[in-house]
């Protein structure tokens, strides 16, 4: 005779006995563990971190460059550098959410001929989005770029690159503002 009981366990904290580094929650009857209303997983969503562009930034014409995102709306574990690197380096490892937009303005005429924004990983483009106005050239647009992204949580780190080609050599800029252009990550899981 088999019985199983259900029953309610009150604790603060549960931690694997010493020397011991996995804590099992369940066994091959548990395939979900639930959390309750309002429960939170501490460890997903974080580290997370969004930042803008405070101050319209200048780019040569066809060159990869760095977006300088500098003001932090937040920043959960201090892993963004908004001051002189302007990557984002987590320090807990798993698969991140990233996303970014640049609002590309030429100010005085219409001769936006392409844009495109980067997603670079220690260094080296890992995602791109490019636009091509053929025939059609414009003054302004929004490169929009999202992914997800394995983190070391040590040494792997981000940032974001964009480009753009004009008609008339024209000059172009990534434009200021916390609406418009913006850099982001949270973690989402292992």
């Amino acid at each position: 005779y088999i019985c199983s009981i259900m029953s309610k366990i009150e604790a603060n904290t549960i931690d694997s006995i010493s020397g011991t580094s996995t804590l099992t929650l369940g066994s091959s009857n548990a395939s979900t563990i639930a959390l309750g209303s309002g429960d939170v997983q501490s460890n997903f969503l974080y580290p997370a971190f969004h930042a803008y562009l405070s101050s319209a930034q200048s780019l040569s014409e066809e060159t990869n460059t760095k977006i300088n995102f500098d003001t932090e709306e937040f920043d959960s574990n201090g892993c963004y550098d908004n001051s002189s690197n302007y990557r984002f380096t987590p320090t807990l490892a798993g698969k991140y959410y990233v996303y970014s937009q640049i609002y590309w303005v030429q100010n005085t005429t219409t001769n936006i001929k392409n844009t495109a924004i980067r997603i670079y990983k220690n260094g080296s483009q890992l995602r791109r989005n490019f636009q091509l106005f053929t025939g059609s050239y414009i003054q302004y647009f929004t490169s929009q770029i999202t992914s997800i992204v394995d983190m070391n949580g040590s040494s792997d780190y981000l940032e974001i690159f964009g480009s753009y080609d004009t008609n008339n050599n024209g000059g172009c800029q990534a434009y200021n503002g916390a609406d418009v252009t913006y850099f982001g990550a949270y973690r989402i899981g292992t």
